[in-house]
């Protein structure tokens, strides 16, 4: 998305194509193993329900999003392409760090390695 929104005024066909291929690939890559993560680890039973939250997060997403490109549009009609772009990389860019917190132990303990020292 940075690609795209970084963009010149008179691009070729070859400089849109390129940049929109990468955000494809990009978005196929990550949708599918996510989703399927999503929903794997939902207890058996609640399946069903882990699909219908996933199903109104996209469309919730989908909507905001589709807002934002409105505001952009309105507030900066020149600009409203690059703005919009550029509000996707941020939010883009929030979700990685969010995402990168399950790296962490959520105890906030160092997990121990062997035995404990004797006293």
């Amino acid at each position: 998305m940075l690609a795209l929104a970084l963009i010149p005024p008179h691009a070729s066909i070859i400089d849109i194509v390129w940049r929109m291929l990468l955000a494809g690939v990009g978005f196929g890559l990550f949708q599918s193993p996510n989703n399927r993560a999503m929903l794997t680890s939902a207890p058996r039973h609640r399946a069903g329900g882990a699909s219908g939250m996933l199903g109104t997060a996209r469309l919730l997403g989908q909507t905001i999003g589709a807002a934002l490109v409105a505001l952009a549009f309105a507030r900066a009609p020149q600009a409203g392409t690059s703005t919009a772009l550029y509000i996707g990389v941020g939010f883009a860019v929030l979700a990685a760090a969010v995402s990168s917190l399950r790296l962490f132990d959520r105890t906030g303990q160092t997990p121990q390695s062997g035995p404990a020292p004797a006293a």
